[in-house]
């Protein structure tokens, strides 16, 4: 059902607003999220720095901001999951091991990125 709210600066603030809330929530409640934070603060600059033109500069960071993005979904995920069902069910394991398997590729994908970029010059 469409909304029938205007489309203006006051919804992109609104949209920005519940952007921040979830990147807020995500810090404070996920340590995975956390971390991957922490990481990304260290080798963000260190991929702008490292990277040869803005295509390389793109690849190296933007395969670290996948993986928050994906971090901040898989913890959506298992938030629904547990609220919808508290029991153990096998759909609901099945679930959240593929966030944490979508994760885990994305990790793959900063390797394989960072090392296609970067290992070629040391060698």
């Amino acid at each position: 059902m469409p909304s029938n709210e205007p489309r203006g600066p006051k919804q992109i603030l609104k949209a920005l607003r519940w952007s921040w809330q979830g990147l807020k929530a995500g810090y404070a409640f996920e340590a995975s999220f956390r971390l991957e934070v922490y990481l990304f603060v260290i080798f963000a600059p260190l991929g702008l720095w490292l990277g040869d033109g803005p295509i390389e500069k793109a690849l190296l960071v933007g395969s670290l901001i996948l993986v928050l993005s994906a971090e901040l979904l898989n913890s959506a995920v298992e938030a629904i999951v547990d609220k919808a069902s508290p029991e153990f069910h096998v759909l609901a394991g099945r679930a959240k091991d593929m966030g944490s398997a979508a994760v885990f590729l994305l990790m793959l994908n900063v390797m394989l990125c960072w090392g296609l970029i970067l290992v070629p010059r040391w060698l």
